[in-house]
């Protein structure tokens, strides 16, 4: 399953990674970081397929996406 982290606090929440999520998996969060702006937030975690639009998307570089890593026997 991939996986979304968010660095919150480089966040200025212009909404770029939810306008460009294909799956429309994300949203803007209803809480706020340090500087008062709202961030992203999946929501559903198995709705990711992993694009990676969110993370080429955002200006900030607020965004990682981490694929599933796969062991030696997929790689064979």
């Amino acid at each position: 399953m991939t996986k979304i982290r968010f660095e919150t606090h480089r966040c200025k929440g212009c909404g770029l990674c939810v306008l460009f999520c294909p799956r429309k998996n994300l949203r803007l969060s209803d809480s706020l970081n340090e500087q008062g702006l709202s961030y992203p937030e999946e929501i559903d975690p198995d709705g990711c397929t992993g694009c990676g639009l969110c993370f080429r998307m955002c200006p900030d570089t607020a965004i990682e996406v981490q694929s599933p890593k796969k062991d030696n026997q997929d790689k064979q």
